[in-house]
């Protein structure tokens, strides 16, 4: 601004003396031109050193962002690329600080029109809640997959290519969102990842094997009193704060093993992320699979039929292999990715919809008259399961980010549904997988005790309802935190309308 306020002073003098037209005639305005001469130099060296001080700062973050973003290039490469929870958390972290951080160098811009320029490219740049977002999902990882903060950070110990780990600033600020939603065991870690980096001493390490966080909280404090960095004084002003608001104050043990630590059911669902705890008899297992042909125009079905009566007291579940080509995945995926909104949950009392933490993704509705290959998948799915998709729902696309999950549910429990009277509820359900997800990203049946890993092409059923008309609890399920990957899947609900001769009723209370 003092650079804009000289040049048009400048300016101004500059217009005083060409009202007289002619130096050459007298000495006194040549005289008076070479003092705006001057003047002007001046100002355009001051212009100059400017602009230099600007780009300096310029050529300083520019590094940073180049860094996050080079060294991609095909479609398939990027996906590949965002997939990764740490690359996904480094670029929207580096993108919204650094650019913010050019917002401010260029304040002080004499060039209006690249500000302008600046401002309209902010507005497709991530947002705080972004930010917050991605390393909330992290900690879902965390949580789910029972990991550490340095086994997140040390790629390696997962078989993945490794990347720069986190320094302080980061992990701090995961430890953040972790206290904010109430982690507090994940932001134990994340804090004492950060006390360890900045060489807090020994301690730091020991604390990880306090049973009891007001203890761990204590020591903390005094390790904080030893420092004078400036994340050291804002953590020590945020337990300051935290303990003068009672927010661990007064709370028993008891209270704190229910904040720390996940219920009897979660950790049923989590062993299932995790492949652990799979109770399904290996029998019923293998029973799970099936494969659908495409080729010659015939439909061909290879495996065993389910049993009348069903054993092991398990819903059917059974899986389809070679259900969509590549290409009708290429395709399904390009009509989507322009639809793609923030996947809502509804109230079963209300029947409103809203986001919410427990599903984590982006979906989008294609009906069969917008593509020849969705018209195609439909036949075939019918084909394929023997049911009726004219009251079936639209095929629902659905792709998850990272930490992106969908909590355990029913398919079948709607709420303030206007098609239950019409079309009947939702019978079935068939998931169709549309690519790999190098880890995690499966559904589990916390009930049932199985889990099912993507696989690109094929497709899962299961019925929703038993035979007698009742929904089936046993069809509990979830899609598990996708740690690495990005995952891509389209669902189709079928209604019991036009089912009535395509599946027997029965009285039986299991099938």
């Amino acid at each position: 601004m003092r650079v804009q306020c000289l040049i048009l002073i400048t300016v101004l003098h500059w217009s005083m003396c060409v009202q007289h037209r002619e130096f050459y005639s007298s000495t006194g305005q040549l005289i008076k031109l070479l003092g705006v001469g001057r003047d002007l130099v001046k100002n355009l060296t001051d212009y100059i050193t400017a602009e230099e001080a600007i780009l300096e700062n310029l050529k300083r973050v520019l590094p940073e962002l180049s860094a996050v973003t080079a060294g991609v290039g095909s479609a398939d490469e990027l996906e590949e690329h965002v997939s990764d929870p740490l690359t996904a958390y480094r670029l929207v972290r580096t993108l919204r600080s650094k650019w913010t951080m050019v917002e401010e160098i260029l304040e002080g811009s004499p060039l209006p029109e690249f500000q302008t320029v600046v401002k309209l490219n902010s507005q497709s740049l991530p947002t705080d809640r972004d930010e917050d977002g991605i390393a909330l999902g992290l900690l879902r990882l965390q949580d789910t997959y029972q990991l550490m903060p340095q086994s997140i950070m040390g790629r390696g110990q997962l078989g993945l290519v490794d990347v720069e780990s986190f320094g302080p600033n980061e992990t701090f600020h995961i430890a953040m969102i972790a206290y904010k939603h109430q982690k507090f065991s994940l932001y134990m870690s994340w804090m004492l990842e950060t006390l360890r980096q900045l060489d807090l001493g020994p301690l730091s390490a020991s604390l990880l094997r306090m049973d009891t966080l007001p203890v761990a909280h204590s020591f903390i404090q005094q390790l904080l009193s030893q420092d004078r960095t400036e994340i050291q004084v804002m953590l020590q002003q945020m337990y300051h704060t935290s303990l003068q608001q009672g927010f661990l104050q007064g709370v028993d043990h008891s209270d704190i093993d229910l904040l720390t630590h996940r219920s009897s059911f979660n950790r049923t669902y989590e062993a299932l992320c995790r492949g652990q705890g799979i109770r399904m008899p290996p029998e019923r297992q293998k029973r799970l699979f099936c494969r659908y042909t495409r080729g010659g125009g015939s439909v061909q079905h290879l495996y065993a039929p389910f049993k009348e009566q069903d054993e092991w007291d398990t819903p059917r579940i059974v899986r389809y292999v070679d259900l969509m080509s590549d290409k009708e995945i290429d395709i399904i995926k390009k009509l989507s990715r322009p639809k793609l909104e923030r996947a809502l949950v509804m109230d079963l009392k209300t029947g409103n919809k809203f986001s919410t933490e427990s599903r984590v993704s982006k979906s989008a509705w294609l009906s069969s008259e917008e593509d020849p290959a969705i018209d195609k998948l439909n036949r075939r799915m019918s084909d394929a399961t023997g049911l009726d998709m004219t009251a079936a729902e639209t095929l629902q696309v659905a792709n998850y980010g990272i930490g992106g999950q969908y909590e355990p549910h029913f398919d079948s429990k709607l709420a303030n549904d206007p098609d239950l009277a019409l079309k009947g509820n939702r019978i079935a359900t068939i998931l169709i997988y549309m690519s790999d997800v190098r880890l995690g990203g499966s559904t589990v049946f916390p009930d049932v005790g199985a889990e099912l890993t993507p696989q690109k092409g094929s497709a899962v059923l299961w019925y929703n309802m038993l035979r007698n008309g009742l929904e089936d609890d046993r069809t509990l399920h979830a899609a598990c935190p996708v740690f690495v990957g990005s995952k891509w899947v389209a669902n189709k609900w079928v209604r019991e309308r036009g089912q009535e001769f395509r599946r027997r009723c029965s009285l039986s209370p299991t099938e």
